[in-house]
């Protein structure tokens, strides 16, 4: 599945469940409760916290594809092509980034 589908799958859906989408701003505040889910599980799990015996059932991988729907929700309703401004950014990073990784001591 590319982003180009996945934001239809999820437009989608939103017609066929979730009556409409919730404003940008619920949805910003929804994407940012989402990370914070995100946030809690690798700080417990691969951080320095000890993980609560609450969290040890959590699901990394649904808290992030948590994360992407909400993203691909905010995208959709402020009319951007993710795939597009995706593969744009993948580009710039590729030319700005490479030799400056391939350099870094802190890498190797």
């Amino acid at each position: 599945m590319n982003i180009q589908n996945a934001q239809q799958q999820v437009d989608d859906w939103i017609k066929n469940h979730g009556v409409r989408y919730f404003n940008e701003l619920t949805n910003m505040a929804q994407l940012t409760e989402e990370v914070g889910e995100v946030a809690r599980i690798i700080a417990r799990r691969y951080g320095e916290q000890s993980e609560k015996e609450s969290d040890k059932g959590k699901d990394l991988g649904e808290e992030l594809a948590d994360v992407l729907f909400v993203v691909l929700c905010l995208a959709n309703q402020t009319g951007v092509n993710l795939q597009e401004s995706f593969e744009k950014k993948l580009d710039i990073k590729t030319k700005r980034d490479h030799n400056r990784h391939h350099n870094n001591e802190k890498l190797k």
